[in-house]
């Protein structure tokens, strides 16, 4: 196994990029450096499907210092980090990805870094464990386990594990505090703004922003959003988060309705067809649309094609759809999770408690993985502790202890008012 990538000699401008990650990343910074002393994963083959940016490099790197034999593919045919790509290749990392694939691409090079015949694997979507599960099935007789990054993801593992259709333990890192209250809510709000001003580059104030679902990554947008002075709207389908969003102070409506009001609208559902034909008749003039889901269903774009009579690129990553009544409506990254295909992703700052926490997770499931069943597991709650612990320490917080009194009180009944 080797590389492929667009073009190697980029290798150089990737590394500067991964410095100026690694800075940020203190928390992975010294796992890697346990990792290196320890060496958790000498001589086991690890096949990570994942974004690839200067973040998820410094994630890689550790692995590899901790001695994992590692083959890597991107998650998404629009979010590699070309430069980043060919520093790992230069570096020794069996990596298979690069910006703009086509879904035979795609699907090629997952099945290339699964030729690995990994023992663990990473997923950010599961489509490792969705191919293997399906084409590659002579690879369940040797996985171990693996773990998924995010929301998407974990929905279609618990999915398979409910049919009974899941055949090996897998953890969800998506659902562990230290990655959803931050990795999804700021992460995801801030690079979802910064993806909106790189491509459209709109003044917010004013504009009336309509947000679909209020889970932790909707959370983060609609709270940027309004920072930026824009009027949020809320659509969901769940009461409860509807009921925080209207506390929060949101306006909550059906989307037909939000539709005729809104500038620009943002999913992050990871449902299919949030927006399609029925909502878009219904928007003004100017309309943008962009998705931070992880798949690019969210927005359906085979309405949209046929509801076009043209369609041309304004600017990169902003397609322009023209109607028969002169509607234009404008559509981010081909519909595709808007953060990472049209801007960098989130900030190193806040990825570095996410892969941290997955650094941890895969240490913990070479250790423990054939005491597990085909289930979703949660991450051990060890594992945040010390991932907040790190993080608290990199910004130089510090915080209270628990007394001895104290403790025994947390832990007894016998004591009332």
């Amino acid at each position: 196994m080797k590389y492929q990538v667009k073009n190697i000699k980029l290798a150089e401008q990737g590394r500067l990029k991964i410095a100026w990650a690694e800075r940020e990343m203190p928390a992975v910074a010294n796992i890697a450096k346990d990792f290196s002393r320890t060496r958790p994963f000498k001589n086991i083959r690890i096949a990570a499907c994942l974004h690839i940016t200067k973040e998820t490099a410094v994630l890689l790197q550790a692995l590899a210092a901790g001695g994992a034999r590692i083959a890597a593919c991107g998650s998404n045919p629009l979010s590699t980090q070309d430069d980043v790509a060919a520093a790992l290749a230069a570096a020794g990392v069996n990596i298979f990805a690069w910006k703009g694939q086509s879904n035979k691409d795609y699907y090629r090079c997952l099945n290339t870094a699964l030729d690995c015949e990994p023992l663990l694997t990473i997923d950010d979507g599961a489509d490792l464990v969705s191919l293997i599960h399906s084409k590659r099935k002579e690879l369940l007789r040797t996985v171990w386990a693996g773990q998924e990054e995010t929301t998407t993801g974990v929905l279609r593992l618990k999915a398979m594990a409910k049919d009974g259709a899941l055949k090996y333990p897998v953890v969800a890192v998506n659902d562990t505090p230290t990655k959803r209250m931050f990795d999804n809510y700021y992460g995801t709000g801030q690079s979802t703004v910064d993806a909106l001003m790189r491509v459209a580059n709109i003044l917010l104030a004013g504009k009336v922003v309509v947000v679909a679902g209020y889970g932790y990554c909707g959370k983060g947008i609609a709270l940027r959003a309004r920072g930026l002075g824009a009027r949020v709207l809320v659509t969901e389908v769940g009461s409860l988060p509807a009921l925080q969003a209207a506390m929060d102070g949101f306006e909550v409506m059906p989307m037909p309705a939000a539709a005729k009001l809104g500038d620009v609208f943002l999913t992050a559902t990871g449902n299919r067809d949030v927006i399609a034909k029925d909502q878009v008749k219904l928007m003004k003039d100017g309309a943008i649309l962009g998705n931070s889901g992880h798949f690019n269903v969210e927005i359906n774009l085979a309405d949209l094609q046929r509801a076009a009579k043209a369609k041309r690129v304004m600017r990169e990553g902003l397609e322009e759809f023209t109607f028969a009544d002169g509607r234009r409506i404008y559509l981010i990254a081909e519909g595709r999770l808007m953060n990472l295909a049209a801007a960098e992703g989130h900030p190193s700052a806040v990825m570095d408690m996410s892969f941290a926490g997955q650094a941890l997770t895969c240490q913990w499931l070479a250790k423990n993985h054939n005491k597990l069943e085909a289930e979703v597991y949660d991450v051990p709650a060890e594992i945040d502790e010390k991932v907040s612990r790190l993080k608290l320490e990199s910004l130089g917080v510090k915080i209270d202890k628990l007394t001895p009194e104290q403790k025994k009180y947390l832990s007894s009944w016998q004591e009332g008012t």
